[in-house]
């Protein structure tokens, strides 16, 4: 059986540059939305944004780099360095990319649709087109690094992140990469993003205290707060990582994807779409329900989609494995949440740790779930499944086992 494992982190979030910065950030159950300048007179004026990463990238570069494809490559970077991997001397055709983002450079077609409007076709850049394209921080990525393998950026709405994951593992088991970065990159505080959420009524509205709206799975939750971020994790086959000396930091074991084919936006009630997912996950890791000890939880703090997951996790798990979900924290960053919360799981098996659900003091006494609160819990086990779930039906799990499985 053909092991892949993860060898490098690296993200940006509104907890931080840096994937430490982000795990002391959801550790201490900071709050990052905040009231936010771009979004003066919505209907919602609050989001959670990321730290300006303009350092990461190369000046000669920044001009033709929208807001996503600058945050990817501030993770990739930092993913690449902790994987102790030197691009400079890798073999390119072997290494791929796999980075996905369901809008793209949102920025883009806000700025340049207002010159176009009022200024005309003149003021339009010629940058444009690329900046505003769903792959481009896949492609930015692969060119800054010399990565000349198999490039993709798969689009599943919030479950991106994780579909990534998934792309990027079956290119490593049938031999087409060696070395796969894979994650996903979003930067989509922008009035119309913002103001399409509120419009489909899954915002939370509350303008009064920003800090404390996004409470998943909380009796009182009132919908999600819109993020930005990026994460990206370094993957290859366990023998590659083995014979170069790498950290192995954890085991991408399984994963599985499914789609509800019940409704544009709202998950199906009874959740057999997502229990799909996670078991097909488990399939693949070869694993029984009981074996999972933590679940980092899609949670948004929608009430259809909380009760979804919920209900779907108190039947699949009835031993009540530890769950948290870090959008409390963190927001919602859409196509790049499914890779910050799995690099955050590699890190909860690491360090024996999950963070708290924040601004949630306790589950909603409906769901049959055993949620982390106030404060990180301790944690032994070995393995754990991180759950995303999209617009369209779009529904992925990971599961994730510390490497003294091997």
């Amino acid at each position: 059986m053909t092991h892949v494992v993860v060898t490098g982190l690296g993200a940006v979030t509104p907890a931080g540059s840096g994937i430490e910065a982000t795990w002391e950030g959801v550790c201490r159950g900071d709050s990052t939305a905040a009231t936010d300048p771009a979004l003066a007179g919505m209907p919602v004026t609050f989001s959670c944004r990321a730290p300006d990463v303009e350092h990461a990238v190369d000046p000669m570069a920044l001009w033709r780099l929208d807001r996503s494809s600058q945050l990817a490559l501030a993770a990739a970077r930092e993913a690449i360095a902790a994987a102790g991997l030197d691009p400079g001397t890798w073999e390119g055709p072997r290494v791929g990319v796999v980075i996905g983002s369901s809008l793209g450079g949102a920025a883009v077609w806000h700025d340049q649709l207002g010159k176009l409007t009022d200024h005309g076709p003149g003021w339009v850049s010629a940058a444009c087109l690329p900046m505003l394209l769903a792959n481009t921080p896949c492609g930015e990525v692969a060119l800054a690094v010399g990565a000349r393998g198999p490039s993709l950026a798969p689009v599943t709405a919030c479950a991106t992140g994780t579909t990534a994951l998934a792309v990027a593992h079956d290119l490593l088991v049938t031999g087409q990469c060696d070395i796969v970065l894979a994650g996903g990159a979003e930067a989509g505080t922008t009035p119309l993003v913002v103001t399409a959420f509120h419009r489909c009524g899954a915002l939370a509205v509350s303008n009064n205290d920003p800090a404390a709206v996004s409470r998943p799975f909380a009796p009182d939750r009132s919908g999600l707060v819109v993020a930005e971020g990026a994460a990206v994790l370094v993957l290859e086959r366990a023998e590659t990582a083995r014979a170069r000396k790498a950290p192995v930091r954890a085991v991408l074991a399984g994963c599985g994807q499914s789609t509800d084919a019940h409704h544009p936006t709202s998950p199906r009630p009874d959740a057999a779409g997502a229990q799909q997912a996670v078991e097909a996950a488990l399939r693949h890791a070869r694993l029984a329900p009981g074996a999972i000890g933590h679940v980092n939880a899609h949670a948004t703090g929608t009430r259809l989609g909380d009760a979804a997951e919920a209900l779907m996790i108190g039947r699949l798990f009835p031993h009540r494995p530890l769950v948290t979900s870090v959008k409390g924290s963190l927001g919602h960053a859409l196509g790049a949440a499914g890779a910050i919360e799995a690099a955050l799981t590699v890190l909860s098996l690491e360090r024996g740790l999950v963070p708290p659900t924040a601004h949630t003091d306790h589950a909603d006494p409906a769901f049959h779930i055993d949620l982390v609160t106030k404060t990180p819990r301790e944690y032994r086990a070995d393995t754990a499944v991180s759950t995303s779930f999209g617009f369209g039906g779009h529904n992925a799990a990971v599961v994730l086992r510390h490497p003294r499985v091997l």
